[in-house]
């Protein structure tokens, strides 16, 4: 099993260079780094990035992250993956750009 974080490209940079990172101005401000399961992100992509074209889809081992990991209620009800640390780059398993095409964002086939 693997949970996505949808980073701008800036983002994603500075996550690179760094090695770890905090999160985006959302996550800053929530105290927590937000997560997608598999059945989540698509819609999660749609509701916070629906315009946002330059974007990287990342997924993470979430076993690397420890008890730092909480799976809370949020959209719906549905439980969401937050992680209250820093993202270190050693739990990313893959990355790949995440293009806005007519219809949304275009995910990698087998995803989903």
């Amino acid at each position: 099993m693997v949970i996505y974080k949808i980073f701008r490209r800036p983002e994603w940079d500075s996550l690179r260079q760094s090695g770890q990172t905090l999160g985006a101005p959302i996550d800053l401000s929530d105290g927590y780094i937000h997560f997608s399961t598999t059945e989540q992100v698509v819609a999660t992509a749609a509701k916070h990035f629906a315009d946002e074209s330059d974007l990287v889809l990342v997924a993470v081992d979430p076993d690397k992250l420890g008890a730092a990991l909480v799976w809370e209620p949020a959209r719906d009800g549905a439980l969401f993956p937050h992680l209250y640390a820093a993202l270190p780059i050693s739990a990313v398993v893959w990355d790949t750009s995440l293009p806005l095409g007519a219809a949304g964002h275009i995910f990698p086939r087998d995803m989903i």
